[in-house]
């Protein structure tokens, strides 16, 4: 990959981890937060199902205004909201204002998320997309992995506050990155007016496409058993576990491992063995995985070094999967690719909210109703994946996508 391939995936990298590190670095936190607001697990769980739903709406908003205005003055502009939200959840005085203070910051978190990849499409398809992807995903991987640890360095220095203090440092950050370092990729003769019928004409299309609408589920399916273990394992892994917030951090930062290390290899495996390949094994070997998982756990046989290792390989699964399906969704729709990229992060978002929300009455702080919900994930997105594979298709084309 040359030099400014790299600068650009270091950047877009840089940028999509804003929003993942105002998740992962909160983690180790939750706990502490529950006790110094006087509120419960369920509503410190509250606040990131919140902030989940806002990345998901705030990409259809900023998606659709990349489009028109162009990548970096919405880029800008979210980039100041996610600084509003993060200085209100660093004042909060109670849970409430917490939780709508975590909103105004996921908003501004969506635009991070979103238009990122709509760059991508500007600049690149195929395998060198995927290649550019990847390396965004290497920049985004440091977030599960050092993240919770320096969440927990950072109680260890202070209050649960001082961790929304860095989320502001890190939106001034990226402030900078899109004013001085970033370009602008969408020309003026692409840009598209957003309106109501141009909005609703282009998701009808896309919610009809078989390849959008399946690898878009895919990931929100993959996603959504990732949003399960982060809602569920800062209590699982210190209550059960016994681990302290620091122990806690490094053993998520090992089930993450398995995700950074696999998504390095995404761009050179799609290449040998074709992108719906590659992503139809990968997920069908996440199902398998975490499907055992739960069968240990119902049998209580489920200690944390057997979690920790069958998680490592199931995440490496999801590693070749997310920057392979996220491709693949958009391929086909170069023309509204912000468009497509808010919908299909949309949808991985809401997933992650729509489950946080589901299991949180059934979840009491055992191993059996997380490893069921992350299962249930698994098999779904299997399902998807073998409803996108394409029927009648020449081997050779399926090689090429």
């Amino acid at each position: 990959m040359n030099s400014s391939l790299w600068k650009l995936g270091a950047v877009l990298g840089l940028l999509s981890s804003v929003g993942p590190f105002a998740i992962d670095m909160y983690l180790p936190a939750l706990p502490t937060i529950a006790m110094d607001l006087g509120t419960s697990v369920s509503a410190s769980q509250a606040s990131i199902m919140v902030f989940l739903i806002a990345l998901g709406l705030g990409q259809l908003v900023f998606g659709p205004l990349s489009d028109q205005y162009g990548r970096k003055a919405p880029l800008f502009a979210g980039l100041i909201i996610f600084l509003a939200g993060s200085l209100g959840c660093l004042f909060a005085p109670t849970v409430e204002w917490l939780i709508g203070a975590r909103f105004v910051q996921g908003m501004g978190a969506a635009a991070m998320g979103v238009i990122p990849r709509a760059i991508v499409r500007d600049r690149h398809t195929g395998h060198t997309a995927t290649r550019l992807m990847s390396t965004i995903m290497i920049v985004v991987s440091v977030s599960p992995l050092f993240a919770p640890l320096i969440g927990s360095g950072l109680l260890q220095l202070g209050s649960w506050r001082v961790v929304f203090g860095l989320l502001c440092l890190l939106g001034i950050i990226g402030v900078f990155l899109t004013t001085s370092v970033l370009s602008e990729t969408l020309p003026l003769e692409n840009r598209r007016p957003v309106n109501v019928g141009t909005m609703t004409a282009g998701m009808a299309m896309l919610l009809s496409h078989r390849q959008f609408l399946c690898m878009s589920l895919v990931n929100s399916c993959g996603l959504a058993s990732f949003f399960v273990f982060i809602a569920s394992a800062p209590f699982i892994y210190t209550e059960v576990f016994g681990l302290t917030p620091t122990q806690f951090s490094l053993a998520f930062a090992i089930n993450a491992m398995g995700f950074f290390g696999a998504s390095q290899f995404a761009a050179p495996l799609s290449k040998r063995f074709g992108s719906q390949r590659l992503v139809f094994g990968a997920i069908l070997g996440f199902a398998s995985l975490t499907a055992l998982l739960m069968f240990l756990s119902i049998l209580g046989q489920t200690g944390l070094v057997t979690i920790s290792t069958v998680l490592v390989v199931a995440n490496a699964c999801l590693g070749l999967v997310i920057p392979t399906a996220s491709v693949l969704a958009i391929h086909d729709h170069p023309e509204i690719a912000g468009l497509a990229s808010s919908v299909g992060g949309a949808m991985q978002w809401m997933s992650g909210a729509a489950v946080v929300l589901l299991v949180g009455p059934f979840f009491d702080e055992t191993i059996i109703t997380m490893t069921v919900a992350i299962a249930a994930c698994g098999a779904a997105a299997l399902i998807c994946a073998v409803l996108a594979t394409p029927r009648n298709v020449p081997e050779s084309q399926r090689r090429e996508t």
